[in-house]
């Protein structure tokens, strides 16, 4: 589940960098994505990725949607979202947590009743004296903070097929300590 906020203004923000992650693993393998009740979901493999319509703050209606739908636990979900306290270029895999302040993940966890579900957190860093959060994790990304993202994107995806591949341990093993 990547989160993010629909729409062109959105595009490339800070805040949406789980959407840029799952949209990296759609493009080598996945299957299009489809709009449903849920929002936009695609098959990969033998997943689904689900990039939830609902904008960041109600992400968990999406996400506990089609959880009920598929019958799915929540140990059965990996969430993708931006963390402002790793900085930019660092990934990061948990297996639970509080929301750190994020609003994507305390809904999911306010609908799920439970902070049990792994997630990879994709960092944003701080934002500068002058700006407030919330106009930095709407902010798009700098020019010359792009090659940075576009490598941070194929380690998340790299972590991502890791995880599903050998296990969440392993995964953490190898991405949580490397930049």
């Amino acid at each position: 589940m990547g989160l993010g906020n629909p729409g062109l203004d959105y595009a490339k923000t800070r805040h949406n960098v789980g959407f840029m992650t799952v949209d990296e693993l759609a493009k080598d393998g996945g299957v299009g994505w489809s709009k449903t009740r849920y929002g936009l979901v695609c098959r990969y493999q033998d997943r689904f990725l689900l990039k939830p319509l609902t904008y960041m703050n109600r992400s968990g209606d999406a996400v506990a949607a089609m959880m009920r739908w598929h019958r799915w636990s929540a140990d059965q979900v990996m969430v993708v979202a931006d963390d402002l306290d790793l900085p930019l270029g660092r990934i990061r895999i948990r297996v639970s947590g509080s929301s750190g302040g994020h609003n994507g993940l305390k809904s999911i966890i306010e609908q799920l009743g439970t902070e049990e579900f792994l997630r990879l957190k994709i960092g944003i860093g701080r934002p500068p004296q002058d700006f407030l959060v919330i106009d930095w994790v709407l902010q798009r990304f700098a020019k010359d903070e792009w090659p940075v993202v576009e490598d941070t994107l194929k380690r998340a995806r790299e972590a991502l097929e890791v995880t599903m591949s050998e296990g969440v341990e392993r995964a953490m093993n190898r991405f949580n300590h490397s930049s």
